[in-house]
């Protein structure tokens, strides 16, 4: 397995912008990873997984360590009578397909979340009603110690959350749908492309939503619309005009852009609100946001 040096993260991100990885690898079996993790466990270097990039914020100054992208059959998905089984690195939009000819409903909601079955579980992400936790039966977790199934329980999903950490990388998982027609499966999924395509910027560069939906009435889109933050814009990055809950890559945006972007909306939602927002996005490198009291 190839290991390079350097590697610009900007293109491996749904936002383009970010630094270098010290070093990046696409391991496409548990050998190639198990190599990996031990290589870098033999440099000290930390370690981290991206799938497709679109909940990733990367720091400028890159990251000081491994980053992995699962390929090959890391990254493939098939049926198992009303089973998925996908690699970690299996994009959402392949599994959506297999399951769609295979007639198993349960997974149209991911039609909404433009990333990988691993970040699936990194996050428990999830949309219009539905997250990984409500289908998920068990994920294949590899870190330095080797590999182990865990269920949702002991992965300890909940909202936009589980316990995992970088170092720790979700190499396979299995998934529990029901029969659905075919024709009501394409139903479902064109309704929820519409609406998604309807309130988010989905032609724009962003990294999916930035905060988590706080306990209020006002979603957290509906809170930094309110605060007059729409179209509010930081060097090359704005939030986006569309949907108050992304950032948008405007012209050439750096991440210390975003970060700034996300240490305003969170000072005016409290302030306005009392409210103090949580961001979804993942944070990679030397990144931080100031505590707000």
């Amino acid at each position: 397995m190839k290991i390079d040096e350097g590697v610009a993260l900007s293109r491996f991100t749904t936002l383009g912008a970010g630094g270098a990885a010290k070093a990046f690898a696409r391991p496409e079996s548990l050998e190639e990873l198990d190599e990996a993790l031990a290589w870098a466990k033999e440099r000290d270097l930390a370690v981290a997984t991206i799938g497709l990039g679109s909940n990733l914020l990367v720091a400028d100054d890159g990251f000081d360590g491994l980053v992995l992208k699962l390929a090959g059959e890391l990254a493939q998905a098939e049926v198992d009578g009303e089973r998925l089984v996908a690699g970690g690195g299996a994009a959402n939009a392949v599994c959506l397909h297999r399951v769609r000819e295979a007639g198993l409903g349960g997974f149209e909601f991911a039609c909404a979340i433009p990333g990988t079955v691993g970040g699936g579980v990194w996050m428990n992400a999830g949309a219009y009603g539905s997250d990984w936790a409500a289908i998920l039966d068990r994920a294949l977790v590899v870190d330095e110690q080797g590999p182990r199934w865990l269920t949702s329980a002991e992965l300890g999903l909940s909202y936009r959350h589980s316990e995992l950490r970088h170092g720790q990388v979700v190499a396979r998982a299995e998934f529990t749908l029901g029969a659905l027609p075919e024709e009501q499966i394409k139903a479902n999924i064109a309704r929820l492309q519409a609406l998604r395509k309807a309130a988010q910027p989905t032609n724009k560069r962003t990294f999916g939503s930035v905060f988590r939906n706080p306990e209020h009435e006002l979603t957290a889109g509906r809170m930094l619309e309110a605060c007059g933050l729409k179209g509010h814009r930081i060097g090359g990055a704005r939030i986006s005009p569309r949907h108050a809950n992304f950032i948008e890559n405007a012209d050439g945006a750096r991440a210390a852009d975003a970060v700034a972007l996300i240490v305003e909306a969170r000072r005016r939602a409290l302030e306005q609100f009392g409210v103090e927002l949580v961001h979804e996005v993942q944070l990679l490198g030397p990144l931080e946001l100031p505590p707000l009291r």
